[in-house]
């Protein structure tokens, strides 16, 4: 229920924004993606960031005077990978990460058409995580679980970002970072492991946008 809350709340003020201003011709749909680099921040394993990708559409309106907002709905795959034990040997086990995001950003236009910045909240759903198959019963580095134990993790997280936007009027790059504030592990701690997980994502995103 918390999640369809939130959810429904951030559609919600997302249409009264653009219902605030009168469509132009300079309010644009456009199609994005890209590459994004995941860091999953914890002291409870060891970690790698790794690459993945970006794929979605994103709404640039006009607002007021030299702001912008822009709503965009992003579909991710992130990837990362934990240190591991496989017998007497080390080795990276890596996971993957599905996730549909939504965002709602306060756009500052520098130059006209050619140069933003950005900031504003983003909510992220995500189901479990998906775990190399033939590394799943490799035991995490300083722990004694499986590499499967740590899978269910939580499924909403709530993202501060900020960004920039750079090109001309028809495609643009969007470089973004964002953190979680939510502990993504959290969900881990109610299945009596043992352990209490503490953890927040960092993700850095590179986009192209193509704006129709």
């Amino acid at each position: 229920m918390k999640k369809i809350y939130f959810t429904a709340v951030f559609l919600q003020i997302t249409l009264f924004c653009f219902s605030q201003y009168d469509y132009r011709d300079s309010n644009r749909i456009g199609i994005c993606f890209g590459v994004n680099q995941f860091t999953l921040n914890t002291n409870d394993f060891q970690t790698k960031a790794g690459t993945g990708w970006n794929g979605g559409l994103s709404m640039r309106g006009n607002y007021y005077n030299n702001w912008d907002m822009v709503y965009a709905i992003q579909f991710s795959e992130n990837n990362f990978s934990v240190a591991t034990n496989s017998g007497f040997i080390t080795e990276d086990t890596n996971y993957k990460l599905a996730s549909a995001q939504i965002s709602l950003m306060w756009s500052y236009k520098i130059i006209e058409s050619h140069l933003s910045i950005e900031m504003g909240p983003l909510v992220q759903i995500n189901g479990k995580l998906d775990v190399e198959n033939d590394k799943e019963n490799n035991i995490i580095t300083g722990t004694t679980l499986l590499a499967k134990d740590i899978v269910d993790i939580s499924k909403f997280n709530f993202y501060p970002v900020i960004g920039i936007t750079a090109g001309v009027r028809h495609f643009r790059l969007n470089v973004s970072y964002q953190y979680g504030l939510n502990n993504i592990l959290g969900n881990l701690n109610s299945q009596n492991l043992g352990y209490n997980f503490k953890g927040n994502p960092g993700i850095l995103n590179g986009n192209l946008i193509v704006y129709l």
